[in-house]
């Protein structure tokens, strides 16, 4: 770390989101002797949840136990990781100009933007408090833990049919709640009907919990269907204030002919149109997990790191070509000049003296 313009610090990279992907992301640049700012707004998308999963060699591990072990490790390598929200960024002469919800700025020379993603849950009572636990959204991510137990399924979106017959390989008991979404095609009855997933019309209105655990979902008329979990389809979008701050805009994912979300375009390495600024992780890939995020941000992080050789590289070749240059004059000196380069001979210790250094200053 140096000192920046008006004294703000500066790093060679400004990390903005302290999840899997953000630390996959300054552990790699820290290890190329980096100089590493993570500025952690403490929001993981999956902080809801008990348990990581399919992430090889770490299955069954509690998110924050986790992001702490990741916390750990980048820090052993130099990184340095401050709770707070970055809530806008600037562009330098040569750099950018990170400023935190308390006033404070940073400045770094690359930025990485791991801010994740928002999910906002269907309008239905009860929903938000389950969330993580019986209300999921995920098979892979859940689907084993609630393995042979009555699913239900929430039609809110263009995805409802898929997901039921997605959730019916972990079930042979899934009900399909039509809610507010459109009706199923004849096709698609027929592939439900075969794969035994009942279909309940009528919109629901809430859960029935017992003993702190899901028991039912009810509906408008007041029947109750017992269930054991609920799945429902979450509108994704990205975190990008500080990107917008850049410029960058994200767009809207569409499935179906329905938006259910927004990303930020980038390269297969993390580029944004914006140069100097990368994005790893759920803000530029709504449907990655755990591990795809912390492998985006080892990618994003040796794509920045490149970028930061070729700029090294490209000033030092311009030093080496100027006539002038301080660098030219240093080789200059000590090839013609050697050890009186200063203007004085190496003097033996044994004929030191005041009459010996004016003697050798003269010359």
């Amino acid at each position: 770390m140096t000192s920046g313009n008006d004294t703000n610090p500066r790093y060679d990279v400004v990390v903005v989101g302290g999840g899997a992907a953000g630390l996959s992301g300054a552990l790699a640049l820290s290890r190329a002797r980096r100089s590493v700012l993570v500025i952690d707004g403490g929001r993981p998308r999956n902080a809801p949840a008990s348990h990581v999963h399919n992430y090889l060699g770490r299955e069954g591990t509690p998110p924050g136990e986790l992001l702490a072990a990741g916390r750990a490790e980048a820090a052993a390598y130099g990184a340095e990781i401050v709770p707070g929200e970055a809530v806008s960024a600037e562009r330098l002469p040569d750099g950018f100009r990170v400023v935190r919800a308390d006033g404070t700025a940073v400045e770094a020379r690359r930025l990485l933007v791991t801010t994740g993603l928002v999910d906002t849950l269907p309008p239905v009572e009860g929903l938000a408090e389950r969330w993580g636990r019986e209300v999921l959204h995920c098979p892979y991510c859940h689907g084993w833990e609630v393995r042979t137990r009555a699913i239900g399924i929430l039609a809110s979106g263009p995805m409802a049919v898929h997901q039921a017959l997605l959730w019916r390989q972990w079930s042979d008991d899934v009900t399909l709640f039509l809610h507010t979404a459109p009706e199923p095609s004849d096709e698609e009855y027929e592939q439900l009907a075969a794969r035994g997933v009942a279909v309940v019309d009528g919109e629901v209105t809430g859960l029935e919990v017992r003993d702190d655990r899901l028991t039912g979902v009810r509906l408008a008329g007041g029947t109750v269907v017992p269930r054991e979990a609920l799945v429902v389809q979450t509108r994704m979008d990205a975190r990008s204030g500080v990107l917008e701050s850049l410029g960058v805009v994200p767009v809207a994912m569409e499935m179906g002919g329905q938006v259910i979300g927004t990303y930020v375009e980038a390269d297969p390495m993390g580029a944004t149109g914006v140069p100097g600024v990368w994005v790893a992780g759920n803000v530029a890939n709504l449907m990655e997990q755990v591990v795809g995020a912390a492998a985006a941000g080892l990618k994003a992080a040796s794509a920045v790191n490149m970028d930061l050789v070729a700029e090294e590289t490209r000033r030092a070749v311009e030093a080496r070509r100027a006539p002038f240059s301080a660098e030219a004059e240093r080789q200059v000196c000590a090839r013609v000049l050697k050890d009186r380069r200063h203007g004085l001979e190496t003097v033996r210790p044994e004929t030191t003296g005041p009459e010996t250094t004016r003697q050798a200053a003269s010359r």
